[in-house]
């Protein structure tokens, strides 16, 4: 009865002046997707197929909105990554590609500082050294800077303590520790005796009678602050020093290990980059934030695509349900196939309207998933629902970030509606066929 009743509504809906036979043979698209919309939403002889198309709709909302958290809390976490690091990266850096330092002097480090675009360039020197505090020591990196620094970085913003940043007073030397670095030595904010640190000499050999003197000495002052970005690699490793310190450490006197930049307001990010790199040649790198920490987005960028691979797997489980839906739909609607080819409607048709079935199932699915997984990434934004630790201040934010990108949205719909359509294209194809022979 459920079928005679879908074959009378379709006709009084559109009558003869919409529905004809000549209209059905020529397999107008419009027809198709009428009568699989209304199988979608009518009632079904057997209870069964309702329950399994609003299964198959839910299974794929639910895998949707598992796309489009999950890669949302991916982005969030690059993001904040990206905020640490900008307070301590440079905008630009230029580094030799042979090689750990260069001459200052360099005509072509010389022609990109230079450039009317560039708004600050320090130079720095960086190298391992060994320091010494008390009974406490540790491998650093030791990092020279020049005195504009606290310019061409938001290094003022990670400072912790009473100081402020200065790099050395007259024949006085100050090191910015970072805070597990800090810690490691038991320095504190302030440490009140120098820090040594020893670095191997250059030239000569080591002498094992007389170790001391192949090593260069000298000390730092604490200017009361330490810096803390928030990442181990800079926090735990480095200390932040004068040039001029650095060089006479190090015995390289008039080299730089790279040239850093910052860019004036308004100016053509990607096209400065781009001179600066012709100036370069073949003979320096100029990398931007994001490739001076290649490692680390890399490994992210990673793992975010391997958590959308496995969510797709579990999409593509998901719409199997569709296809047991489809299955089940066909064969209730043998009668109502049965009419549509007394009406003059090709095979081609009759797959068709199953196929957009599917289709719609898919569409539905999608549309619900990203409207649930939006909205709760937008709860996560304003309420921190998931907490990250029950410890207070056990970590640096104390809920999961999430950070929703345009992109992401539309590749995961692109996605819903390419693996449903491919998910149901064979079975379709295969019982229309089986029921159409019969």
């Amino acid at each position: 009865m459920e079928g005679n009743n879908d074959q009378q509504q379709i006709m009084e809906n559109h009558g003869s002046k919409h529905i004809t036979p000549l209209h059905i043979g020529r397999g107008r698209g419009w027809v198709s997707f009428y009568i699989a919309r209304r199988y979608l939403f009518s009632k079904k002889s057997t209870h069964a197929i309702n329950v399994i198309s609003g299964i198959s709709v839910v299974g794929v909302a639910v895998a949707t909105m598992a796309l489009v958290v999950t890669l949302s809390v991916f982005n969030g976490f690059h993001d904040l990554v990206a905020s640490f690091l900008t307070s301590f990266d440079p905008q630009l850096k230029v580094t030799p590609v042979k090689g750990k330092s260069v001459a200052a002097d360099d005509p072509r480090l010389t022609q990109i500082r230079e450039l009317p675009q560039v708004d600050v360039a320090t130079e720095c020197l960086e190298d391992q050294a060994l320091a010494l505090y008390n009974d406490h020591q540790a491998m650093v990196t030791l990092k020279g800077v020049d005195d504009n620094f606290d310019q061409l970085t938001h290094i003022g913003e990670i400072l912790v303590g009473d100081g402020q940043f200065e790099l050395h007073a007259a024949d006085m030397h100050y090191g910015i520790l970072g805070i597990r670095l800090a810690e490691t030595l038991n320095t504190g904010y302030t440490y009140d005796q120098p820090l040594k640190i020893y670095a191997p000499r250059r030239e000569g050999q080591f002498d094992i009678s007389n170790p001391e003197e192949s090593f260069v000495e000298d000390e730092l002052y604490s200017p009361g602050v330490l810096f803390c970005v928030r990442q181990a690699k800079y926090d735990k490793n480095y200390i932040i020093t004068s040039l001029g310190f650095a060089r006479r450490v190090f015995e390289q006197q008039g080299m730089v290990s790279s040239l850093e930049l910052r860019l004036k307001p308004g100016s053509d990010f990607e096209s400065v980059k781009s001179e600066m790199k012709k100036i370069a040649g073949d003979d320096f790198y100029v990398k931007d934030r994001f490739e001076q920490q290649d490692e680390t987005f890399k490994i992210m960028k990673i793992e975010k695509l391997i958590a959308y691979i496995f969510l797709t797997f579990i999409l593509v489980v998901a719409c199997f349900n569709i296809i047991g839906s489809l299955s089940m739909l066909i064969i209730d609607k043998k009668d109502d196939v049965v009419t549509l080819r007394n009406l003059g409607a090709s095979d081609k048709v009759i797959t068709r309207i199953f196929l957009f079935e599917g289709r719609l199932i898919s569409a539905l699915g999608a549309v619900l998933g990203i409207a649930v997984g939006l909205l709760l990434c937008w709860l996560q934004q304003t309420c921190g629902i998931v907490k990250l630790g029950s410890t207070s201040g056990s970590f640096v934010i104390s809920s999961y970030p999430v950070s929703v990108h345009p992109e992401d949205i539309l590749l995961i719909f692109v996605t819903v509606i390419a693996v449903g359509f491919l998910a149901v294209w064979y079975p379709v194809r295969y019982f229309s066929k089986r029921l159409l022979e019969n």
